[in-house]
């Protein structure tokens, strides 16, 4: 069985800065795009939860913002996909099993989360307010 010291250990092996913010809970920090904050990892109980923070939902054009996210769900992302939280943020979120997870999984999915920021964030920025 899988532990948050093993999710640790995978952040330490990514070789990328993160920050622990609590218990079970991390941020892999990306200064790349100053505008989107970094992926947060959560461990609780038997998940890991992957999940980044876009942007606030816009107040235009409401219809054509969520087709568009809904055309990257369905068509650009090989994880996860696309919400929205309780704050009205904009999010992308997978979640992965603990119990079995190894390097490569978790690499993976930092990895889907990374190339959709890269890729979708110059396209969904166009709506912010």
């Amino acid at each position: 069985m899988r532990t948050k010291e093993d999710v640790e250990r995978y952040l330490i092996d990514l070789d990328s800065p993160y920050e622990v913010l609590g218990d079970g809970l991390y941020k892999i920090c990306d200064d790349e795009d100053e505008d989107v904050e970094g992926i947060i990892v959560c461990v609780i109980d038997t998940i890991v939860v992957f999940s980044v923070r876009l942007m606030k939902v816009p107040s235009k054009n409401l219809e054509e913002f969520y087709r568009k996210l809904l055309e990257l769900n369905a068509s650009e992302l090989a994880v996860g996909g696309y919400g929205i939280d309780a704050n009205d943020y904009v999010v992308i979120t997978d979640t992965l099993q603990l119990e079995n997870l190894d390097y490569n999984e978790f690499v993976a999915s930092v990895e889907s989360l990374a190339i959709a920021l890269q890729k979708h964030y110059p396209i969904l920025r166009k709506y912010r307010d």
